[in-house]
């Protein structure tokens, strides 16, 4: 997704893994341009669970919008936390707690959050509607579970490089083959109809690369992550031979070195307030 890694069951595979290359290219990211949608519905004191908190940038930047609320991040993973925790440290922040957890089973009591948000995670899930579900117990009445995943397919960059197209018909291979959904933007909105929401604020946003040195950092990030134990070992449980993926790497390479690069990455992202009950005679709404 925060970024990316995620925080899922022990059957789940996190399609990116966890290689130095995935956690520096996730690290770049903040909630201004990650989560400016819930940004503004963030009060100080509320109560924040970030489900995936990877490298922690967003959730750091989260923890700052609530102060002195609590904020609890979650993975499943362990690679994710010495990076979050020495970020944590650089910025002096001494309350954000991170910890082991798996979305499908949270290990907190009903309604125990203002906020619940996944950046980036319900894409790897098999049980999207599931997690939002669980989700949802832990957040409080009136409370929101914020969203936001990428839609692969509708990824769209120039100049044409076959190697790209490649690499992304290989990676949404290798999704599905995990059992996920790797363009889950256009599913959210029926993902969260299933979990039972009915009061949801659906917008979009993206992320763009349009100068010479943002492609260049963006081409060589891909590749390196493409180039990356996870990755090859996945393709070739797909077929995909390691000198495939190689000629992958080298696309992204050279796209980025072109003075007319640019690449569209469109994110869906959801606002949903949790009923209030049945007693209640409002509603509360956006």
């Amino acid at each position: 997704m925060a970024d990316t890694t995620n925080a899922v069951n022990e059957e789940a595979i996190y399609t990116h893994g966890h290689d130095p290359s995935v956690l520096a290219s996730h690290a770049r990211r903040t909630a201004r341009d990650s989560a400016a949608y819930l940004l503004a519905e963030l009060r100080p004191g509320m109560n924040l669970l970030d489900v995936g908190f990877g490298p922690g940038t967003i959730t750091l930047d989260l923890a700052e919008a609530v102060a002195p609320g609590e904020v609890i991040g979650i993975e499943n993973a362990d690679a994710p936390f010495e990076v979050a925790r020495a970020f944590a440290g650089e910025r002096g922040d001494i309350r954000t707690v991170f910890e082991h957890g798996d979305v499908m089973d949270l290990h907190f009591a009903d309604n125990t959050f203002d906020v619940v948000h996944a950046h980036q995670v319900l894409q790897h899930l098999s049980d999207p509607v599931g997690a939002l579900r669980e989700m949802s117990r832990v957040c409080k009445p009136g409370g929101i579970v914020a969203v936001r995943d990428a839609d692969y397919a509708a990824m769209a960059w120039y100049p044409d490089s076959e190697g790209m197209e490649g690499w992304r018909q290989t990676y949404r291979l290798i999704a599905h083959n995990n059992g996920a959904e790797p363009d889950a933007g256009r599913h959210l909105r029926r993902w969260v109809r299933l979990a039972g929401f009915t009061d949801v604020r659906l917008s979009t946003s993206n992320w763009v690369y349009a100068t010479d040195e943002s492609c260049r950092w963006w081409g060589n990030s891909q590749a390196e992550r493409i180039l990356g134990d996870a990755f090859i070992r996945q393709a070739d449980a797909c077929g995909i031979s390691r000198l495939e993926v190689e000629s992958f790497a080298e696309g992204w390479r050279e796209w980025g070195q072109s003075s007319d690069a640019w690449f569209l990455l469109p994110n869906t992202e959801i606002l949903a307030r949790k009923g209030l009950g049945e007693a209640d005679v409002e509603r509360t709404g956006f």
